[in-house]
């Protein structure tokens, strides 16, 4: 990886040379001159010592070019000394964060603020170093992850659903695979899909069987935005979609100008976008996308506990609870984009110890009062997730059968024209 240009100070400081240690010349190290009286009276013995031979001269050089290359070898670890974090104790070490995506952003933003409290309570207090490393929707710096990162514990990647969705249709360019990873801790969101009411919508019911479809204003179908539109697939609804959009903004907007009709927006940013909104009645909130539980059931999201789910709007408009393979594409990209949105892992080699030492610390992280306060704004009500069978849960939610990914593709394939490479 390359060494991060920003690192973090360790809480305890790193040991600095002692100034009052000096180079200093030995008095006995000049060279002598034989034409010195005094020299020449030490010498007075008159026996010439005997000139060596070439086999002992060549036996001598080559015992210099052993030592040398040894001193090479085992100087290198001597300055650069493997990291030890098996021991329960990362003192002296430091923890590098790749983020595949730009400075500045929410996935940034996320990684840093969680990187700074997590070495401040890991035992030893490492320092801290996020290094961004953007390019190719975030595919570019996750593959230099998987083929450099250091499996000692020191390395860590950040993912998000920018990341995952990429893996998830096996794009030509993802050198990655996230059931390789160990996670070490997770954090989801939520959304919340809603409508301009002067297009016709006041209620559910107004989303099938239309005269005409409804707009959609999306980023790229192949990022977060899929999730929405397998709701679409699975409730049967009619719309027609625009991409290319740079953002959620600019997409609420464009629904207030009555450019686009139906939209969704993240908890992150629901309040300031939507509650507006719908209090002059000018939109409907019309369901949440759900969160995932243990038994992978599609759940009511915390945050929005008077909305009904994707299943329950099904169940509302068709009479019947959703089966099949709609089902089964929805639920396993929810998974993956929203309820493990964004999480760390580290290679496969690394230390049991050091894994579990992290995991159970973001644990106690998690659990503690002082952080979730501090971290209401930037985890959006979610939890911080790191329980003793994260890993097991993230096998099954990460777990995409051929069947799901080839009814995704088609669905982007036949219903919005976008081709996967």
């Amino acid at each position: 990886m390359n060494r991060p240009e920003h690192i973090l100070p360790r809480t305890g400081g790193d040991e600095q040379a002692d100034p009052e240690v000096t180079s200093q010349e030995p008095e006995s190290a000049a060279v002598p001159n034989h034409e010195d009286p005094a020299t020449v009276a030490d010498d007075e013995s008159g026996d010439d010592l005997p000139l060596p031979t070439r086999r002992t001269a060549l036996s001598v050089m080559g015992g210099f070019a052993i030592l040398a290359a040894a001193g090479t070898l085992l100087g290198s670890d001597l300055l650069h000394p493997p990291a030890s974090t098996a021991d329960g104790d990362y003192a002296g070490e430091t923890v590098e964060f790749l983020i595949p995506l730009a400075e500045g952003g929410g996935t940034d933003t996320w990684a840093r603020f969680i990187g700074t409290q997590l070495t401040r309570a890991i035992p030893g207090s490492p320092g801290f170093a996020p290094t961004n490393e953007s390019g190719g929707e975030g595919i570019t710096g996750t593959n230099h992850y998987v083929s450099s990162a250091k499996p000692d514990g020191t390395e860590l990647l950040v993912s998000t659903a920018t990341t995952v969705v990429p893996w998830l249709l096996r794009r030509q360019a993802v050198r990655y695979n996230f059931t390789d990873l160990v996670p070490i801790l997770a954090n989801g969101t939520g959304a919340v899909v809603y409508a301009r009411t002067a297009a016709g919508v006041a209620g559910l019911e107004d989303l099938v069987d239309r005269p005409t479809p409804l707009k959609f204003g999306g980023i790229a179908a192949t990022g977060l935005d899929l999730t929405t539109l397998l709701a679409f697939d699975l409730l049967e609804m009619d719309v027609s979609a625009t991409f290319g959009f740079e953002g959620r903004g600019p997409v609420n907007l464009a629904l207030q100008r009555g450019e686009v009709d139906i939209d969704y927006q993240t908890t992150s940013a629901y309040a300031s976008a939507v509650k507006t909104l719908l209090e002059e009645k000018s939109a409907v909130a019309l369901f949440s996308l759900g969160q995932l539980d243990e038994n992978r059931n599609v759940v009511r999201d915390p945050n929005f506990k008077d909305l009904p789910t994707v299943v329950e709007a099904y169940e509302t408009l068709h009479g019947t609870a959703p089966t099949g393979p709609k089902l089964e594409a929805y639920k396993t990209v929810l998974g993956v984009t929203y309820t493990y949105q964004k999480g760390l892992w580290v290679p496969p080699q690394t230390p049991p110890e050091a894994i579990e030492l992290m995991r159970s610390t973001a644990e106690k992280l998690g659990a503690s009062a002082a952080f979730q306060k501090s971290a209401a704004k930037v985890l959006g009500g979610y939890p911080l997730d790191a329980g003793a069978d994260l890993r097991q849960r993230i096998a099954t939610a990460y777990a995409v059968s051929p069947q799901v990914r080839s009814h995704v593709v088609d669905l982007l394939t036949s219903t919005y024209n976008v081709k996967i490479d």
